[in-house]
């Protein structure tokens, strides 16, 4: 594992503020800084950012989700995003989830699959500055061409819980993006994606040796994330089911006390990285040793650290 990435606005610290944080990150052993999109940032203007002030660094997106921007307007943001880092960016597209799809955003979370399909094929075609005129299965183009295509067509990488989706992007993307999943599981995702393309995923990292602190803040993390329908169906396809049964059975209740506290603390074990800094970059390593490409670290606040102490902390360069 040569790759070493981190998430991108750090929680606790304004986007603003992190001018100096990027530009040190490729001095600590940095490779990458992703951002994501759910309810903070948007994915592209942290990563515009960042192409400025880290010209070493490789930047992608993990995810945009493919329903909350037209085509057109994505491979917009995609282009803008190669013209400024030429060479160093990835854009990871994926379907999100119903609740931001839908809920936050009223749009309707429908086919799934087939949308992601036809949006990865529709941008390669885009962004290789082809006119794309193509009635797709989830949508139509109607004659758009980039007005500056980028020189070099920024890889594309798909959002992957599932065995369907994971050998979508074998076939037609050039990498995968993966979360919440412990070293064991990635053998499971490899299985299924090949050993051949990229395989990123967002590791969840809070350094603090307080294994109760640290626990606590899991629970809370997987009760939000887990019930979410398609990571319930991604745990219960890696084997958590039967697990997380008790907690899922508390939240459909409304009981959200119970449900924190039927979470094991195996689970949260297996799915947060937490400890010592020297104990968190010891398990992130296990993870490429199971065969990630590149893991992206998402600080968790812990152990006392600020967001740029963590940041060092949890460097590479750091052993």
């Amino acid at each position: 594992m040569n790759r070493w990435g981190i998430t991108i606005p750090l929680t606790g610290l304004p986007l603003a503020e992190h001018r100096e944080v990027v530009a040190g990150l490729a001095g600590l052993g940095y490779t990458d800084a992703w951002s994501a999109e759910v309810a903070g940032a948007d994915a592209f203007t942290p990563l515009a950012l960042a192409s400025q002030w880290g010209p070493e660094v490789r930047l992608g997106s993990a995810i945009v989700p493919v329903y909350t921007r037209g085509p057109a307007l994505l491979a917009q943001h995609a282009a803008t995003l190669a013209d400024l880092a030429p060479g160093r960016f990835v854009l990871g597209i994926g379907t999100s989830s119903d609740t931001i799809v839908e809920r936050w955003n009223g749009i309707r979370f429908e086919q799934p699959y087939q949308r992601t399909r036809d949006t990865l094929r529709f941008l390669r075609r885009a962004l290789a500055g082809e006119k794309v005129k193509e009635e797709y299965e989830t949508f139509a183009v109607r004659g758009f061409k980039l007005e500056t295509p980028p020189a070099t067509p920024p890889p594309v990488v798909l959002a992957a819980l599932r065995p369907g989706m994971l050998r979508l992007a074998a076939r037609e993307a050039d990498g995968a993006i993966t979360n919440w999943l412990a070293p064991r599981d990635v053998p499971v995702v490899r299985g299924v994606l090949g050993d051949g393309p990229e395989l990123i995923a967002r590791l969840f990292v809070c350094p603090t040796g307080d294994a109760a602190e640290a626990r606590a803040i899991g629970r809370w993390m997987i009760a939000a994330y887990l019930t979410v329908p398609v990571y319930r169906a991604f745990h219960e396809w890696l084997g958590r089911g039967e697990a997380l049964r008790p907690m899922h059975e508390a939240w459909a209740a409304g009981d959200r006390k119970a449900a924190l506290a039927a979470i094991p603390d195996e689970v949260v074990d297996d799915l947060l990285v937490h400890g010592t800094p020297a104990e968190c970059r010891a398990r992130v390593r296990e993870y490429g040793a199971n065969g990630l490409t590149t893991p992206v670290l998402a600080v968790v606040p812990g152990g006392g650290l600020s967001p740029a102490e963590a940041v060092r902390a949890l460097a590479p360069d750091a052993d």
